[in-house]
């Protein structure tokens, strides 16, 4: 019994730090902006060791952005060119041996 205790509060801890080290956007500044403007998100973990790629999503089409500038807490992007108007998920694409699309609860505008 002692043994099985040990072995869950080890997967719990295993758990709880994969869970602490997950990227999550949480504002957009400007909330809007026109194709080949910059954009700061803003969030934790979001430095190249945990985010591959950043994405604008809307329905099933992402478009990735390009990444200027990225730190743990932020990373600023250009809106791709041809990018159409739009309200845009941001999703990021995580690190390591099994990349996940996680779509975030953020949104940015594209105007015209």
């Amino acid at each position: 019994m002692r043994l099985r205790s040990r072995i869950l509060l080890i997967a719990l801890s295993v758990s709880l730090v994969a869970l602490a080290q997950t990227p999550r956007l949480q504002t957009v500044e400007p909330p809007n902006g026109k194709p080949g403007d910059e954009l700061v998100v803003s969030g934790e973990n979001l430095d190249a060791q945990h985010v591959a790629k950043l994405f604008l999503t809307i329905g099933e089409q992402d478009s990735e952005v390009e990444v200027k500038e990225q730190t743990a807490e932020a990373i600023r992007f250009t809106i791709p060119a041809n990018t159409k108007p739009g309200r845009y998920n941001l999703t990021v694409q995580t690190t390591g041996p099994s990349p996940t699309l996680m779509i975030q609860p953020v949104f940015c505008t594209v105007d015209e």
